[in-house]
């Protein structure tokens, strides 16, 4: 008698529609591809037109066990090529995605060839999607792709509105405001009001992203597990707070050093990973004619805005340092769109400055010439840098990247921060320190522990990869290896 196979355990997995939040979300899938599921990837139709755009059709025709689908985000079409605007969308994905995530679900379990859904991955800001599983009686985990401390700096909104502290009267007691210290706050050492993910900072508390943040971060706590891209020693502290609400949380990052054990990950996959722009690879054959520990990194990520004013102070910083660097400069990293540069700053740098619109980060920043990363702090950059053993320079922009800045440089030593108001000259003295002074090379011994410690969580044996077979057996499935 011919034995029957058995289906591959099925995960839905649905990232909140940026690139930082792609990038983890992809990372995993193709981890849990590796160890036997079958995954459909649900983008939304925006960011699949900008993957079409970048990395042509081919990049999205998916592989038998792993397929892409799409759902509307609700916000009017465009085809601009960048982030959309994030409270317009974290509304619309609140408000609108539920009726078009569960068709899709019941579109996938009533197709012949899809084996049955085990589970659905949401990100922690998607509980639209947390909410469809669970009425569809389908377990359902999510995956929060931001940091520990910002987290336990979000679960603190209620406490401050209890307080009488938020919403402000206006911007200038915002203000005021910020240096109050918050000694108060468990799991949370050093932190002033400045340094709580930034959207308490409001004068409404119908505030969009307040409201969203504040809501989402509490049910994603609800859930039936949470995975979260860290390692155990990194945020020991928040993690006993967020444990305190939900036992069942997973650490299992950094995902790129994890991702060593799955060789095969990327097979049938292009080679740009799950980036939204395109990328530029001669940026690494830049790197190589440079000596190790003496190249500038420039990088705000995918959302980070300045004015052009900003922009000008950074480019002439990086320029009157005299040293080497790479910028990665968005089309639209300033507001307004103009971020024309004069020629005399071309002419200065030239043979010694590098800017381009994208790369692969993780390859950058392993690069052996580099000496320095000036980051936004975002969460996926500063997991990036700790575990490239790479000293930080912080420009925080907004959300939790303000408490990512105040752990780099207070807590783990491993940056130094950057005024909001930035100067050239603050900007040439930073970067010049960090490369050769003497507090650059206290910072760079503390960078390469945290790197060792990075390492050994994703070490076999270590937490995060005990962590990612622990969650397999105990949330994702009974039967995959």
């Amino acid at each position: 008698m011919a034995s029957v196979e058995t289906p591959k355990p099925h995960i839905v997995c649905v990232p909140y529609p940026a690139q930082g939040h792609i990038n983890p979300m992809m990372q995993l899938a193709k981890i849990l591809r590796c160890k036997g599921f079958y995954i459909t990837f649900v983008n939304s139709e925006y960011n699949h037109r900008r993957f079409i755009k970048s990395h042509g059709h081919e990049f999205v025709k998916g592989l038998p066990d792993f397929v892409y689908e799409t759902i509307p985000d609700g916000l009017p079409p465009s085809d601009k090529d960048a982030t959309q605007d994030i409270p317009l969308l974290c509304d619309s994905t609140r408000k609108t995605c539920y009726g078009p995530f569960k068709e899709l679900v019941l579109k996938l379990k009533a197709t012949e060839g899809v084996p049955p859904i085990t589970c659905v991955i949401a990100d922690g800001i998607m509980g639209f999607a947390g909410k469809v599983a669970k009425d569809l009686g389908i377990p359902e985990v999510q995956l929060w792709t931001a940091s520990v401390c910002g987290y336990v700096g979000y679960l603190q909104y209620d406490e401050l509105v209890a307080q009488g502290m938020v919403p402000f009267k206006d911007e200038k007691e915002i203000e005021d405001a910020l240096d109050i210290s918050l000694d108060w706050i468990k799991g949370m050492s050093n932190i002033r009001l400045r340094d709580l993910p930034s959207f308490v900072r409001v004068t409404s508390l119908d505030d969009i992203l307040f409201d969203f943040l504040n809501s989402e971060c509490r049910n994603c706590l609800k859930s039936s597990a949470v995975i979260i891209n860290t390692f155990e020693d990194l945020d020991e502290e928040g993690l006993e707070v967020l444990r305190s609400y939900n036992p069942n949380i997973y650490t299992i990052g950094p995902l790129d050093l994890l991702a060593r054990h799955f060789p095969e990950k990327d097979k049938g996959f292009m080679s740009v990973g799950s980036s939204l722009w395109k990328n530029d690879s001669n940026c690494l054959t830049w790197l190589n004619k440079w000596e190790p520990n003496s190249v500038v990194y420039v990088n705000f990520g995918s959302i980070a805005v300045m004015t052009a004013h900003h922009l000008k102070e950074f480019a002439w910083g990086l320029a009157n340092s005299k040293l080497p660097f790479l910028w990665i400069k968005r089309a639209d990293i300033v507001a307004d769109e103009s971020d024309s540069l004069p020629q005399e700053f071309f002419d200065e740098i030239k043979d010694r400055g590098y800017i381009t619109s994208w790369c692969q980060q993780e390859q950058v920043l392993s690069h052996p010439s580099v000496g320095v990363f000036l980051t936004h702090c975002g969460w996926n950059s500063t997991l990036e840098g700790i575990y490239a053993g790479v000293p930080m320079i912080c420009w925080p922009f907004f959300s939790d990247q303000h408490t990512n800045c105040r752990y780099i440089c207070a807590n783990w030593g491993v940056g130094m921060e950057i005024n909001q108001d930035v100067k050239r000259d603050e900007i040439s003295d930073l970067v010049t320190e960090i490369i050769k002074g003497d507090k650059g090379k206290e910072i760079r011994q503390k960078s390469l522990e945290w790197k060792k410690k990075a390492i050994k969580a994703t070490d076999v044996g270590g937490t995060s990869y005990n962590h990612i077979h622990k969650l397999i057996k105990e949330a994702l499935s009974g039967n995959a290896a």
